[in-house]
């Protein structure tokens, strides 16, 4: 096994996922066989309030404020964006294994002392801590992600945070690089403090905002010891197919965290993904939920009045995941206005849960209809908790990672999308769902409930009679989408109508447009 290390400097969010993933994409190109480890030491924060420090295991309970989305893989792991940034790029199937935080290492350090496996020793960062992480890291290298039996050629780490938060993890790596063998000519001097740590750098990353000269090409090939006949054709062409986009459609993301584009990063990239396929250029509009309210009018006119003027000039409005009340009146009211006016409209997750809520209230005449999670004294509890759940811990305790969706209807919008299957894979994440004990009623509202769980009583597509788009997927498609192979609720045929797009088989035309508008903009 062959490692690549990416690690920045003195400061964090220089771009280490997406110059990790390009190293990756680029070995492939060579024919090698790739994984990937990202190791968030940068978990380790400290609260700007009060200075206590916080060890997180995953990414689940983090704030998508903070560290923007939380990605999920097929194994249920909550980890970090990079990750899935990695999954795009080289076509992976990662594990909850693949993200090492300080949090996982320190938990399992401290349950083998409980057990005794250190023989009474005192257990110190070095060794204890620092073989763990070791062994962690050649364990899980050696799993096959691509399809293929047996382990890949190389390694590519992402090593999280900066110089002085990862200190732990830079001693592991410098003994496991010692182990497995490493170079020792240096690369440039802005490394001089990496280096006097114990690790040489061999590749050299460069961005920049202008294409570069052939003789920086060639004396950056000299100084990195990098072929320059590598062939990336297949990303140069994608590359090329977006910069001669000219087609492009308006599309409302009415979201709860759209201060931060990261938030939604998977949404955005499915949709970019999509609307290449579709020689199409996305326009995304951020519509903060709460600026909907009719609170807004009074407290914030001028956003109030930009937010509905937003909503009204848009082709189509998606409503993505999301967790709390802050804002579901506002996506309420974007969801209303699109079944009463035939706007196109996709909903995730908790979109999906708004969607069922707007109908019950305003077509059923269920004026207190409601999800428990914001109010849990509703007459009619809409959506309502899941039995599995645990509502004293946070973390780790929803419906996560792959689960199948068995189509109801083989006729239905979204069935056709995924090209007529029987049924389809897709990752979750939400503790909450439609009370099946009110599907009844709401199916004579006109919405259909097209795709069920293995068991038939749990809720997972639903689509509105007699409306052009109105798709709702409990499941977070986005999660699957990969360039060149688009997520298929992103993938709907469309057709341009004056100043209007009406959008045929589109839950995969929707989904995708809204999820790439958010990452355009």
């Amino acid at each position: 096994m062959k490692y690549v290390l990416v690690t920045g400097g003195v400061v964090s969010g220089l771009g280490k996922g997406v110059t990790a993933s390009s190293i990756g994409v680029v070995l492939k190109a060579c024919g090698l066989r790739v994984t990937s480890i990202k190791i968030g030491a940068f978990v380790i924060v400290f609260c700007a309030v009060d200075g206590d420090p916080y060890l997180n295991t995953d990414a689940g309970t983090m704030s998508p404020f903070e560290h923007g989305e939380v990605f999920v893989l097929d194994d249920g792991g909550e980890v970090d964006l990079d990750l899935g940034n990695y999954e795009r790029f080289l076509d992976l199937r990662l594990t909850r294994d693949n993200n090492i935080t300080t949090g996982k290492i320190y938990q399992s350090v401290l349950e083998k002392e409980r057990r005794g496996d250190y023989l009474g020793k005192t257990v110190q960062v070095v060794p204890h801590v620092t073989d763990a992480i070791k062994n962690w890291i050649e364990s899980v290298s050696a799993i096959p992600v691509d399809g293929k039996e047996g382990p890949a050629d190389v390694c590519v780490i992402e090593l999280g945070g900066t110089v002085i938060e990862s200190m732990p993890f830079i001693e592991a790596l410098r003994q496991l690089f010692f182990t497995v063998g490493k170079k020792t000519k240096p690369t440039q001097h802005s490394v001089r403090e990496l280096r006097a740590l114990g690790l040489t750098p061999h590749f050299l990353a460069c961005r920049s905002a202008q294409p570069l000269l052939e003789s920086t090409r060639q004396k950056l090939s000299q100084f990195c010891h990098c072929c320059q006949s590598t062939q990336l054709t297949e990303w140069t062409n994608r590359a090329e197919i977006f910069d001669n986009l000219s087609n492009s459609v308006r599309i409302a993301m009415v979201g709860k965290y759209v201060g931060m584009a990261d938030s939604y990063l998977s949404v955005v990239k499915a949709l970019l993904h999509a609307c290449i396929a579709c020689s199409l250029k996305p326009e995304i509009d951020w519509i903060a939920a709460s600026d909907l309210e009719d609170d807004s009018a009074i407290s914030a006119p001028e956003a109030h009045e930009i937010a509905w003027r937003t909503l009204r000039n848009a082709s189509c409005i998606l409503v993505p995941g999301g967790f709390g009340d802050r804002g579901v009146k506002g996506m309420i009211l974007a969801a209303k206005y699109a079944r009463e006016n035939r706007v196109p409209y996709l909903g995730i997750c908790l979109g999906m849960q708004i969607s069922v809520i707007e109908v019950a209230r305003n077509v059923l005449g269920l004026e207190r209809a409601n999800s428990t999670e914001f109010d849990d004294q509703t007459p009619s509890p809409v959506v309502i908790f899941m039995p599995e759940g645990s509502k004293t811990h946070m973390g780790s305790t929803m419906r996560l990672g792959s689960r199948r969706t068995l189509f109801q209807t083989p006729d239905c919008l979204t069935a056709k999308l995924y090209h007529s299957s029987e049924y389809v894979d897709e990752r979750h994440r939400h503790r909450y769902e439609v009370n099946p004990d009110m599907v009844s009623i709401l199916e004579e509202s006109g919405l259909k409930f097209v795709g069920k769980d293995e068991t038939g009583k749990r809720m997972e597509i639903v689509e509105l009679a007699d409306h052009p788009f109105y798709v709702g997927v409990q499941f977070h498609p986005e999660f699957k989408s990969r360039p060149g192979r688009p997520s298929p609720p992103f993938l709907g045929k469309y057709q341009l109508y004056d100043e209007h797009e009406c959008w045929e088989t589109s839950c995969a035309s929707l989904l995708r447009l809204l999820l790439y508008l958010m990452h355009y903009s």
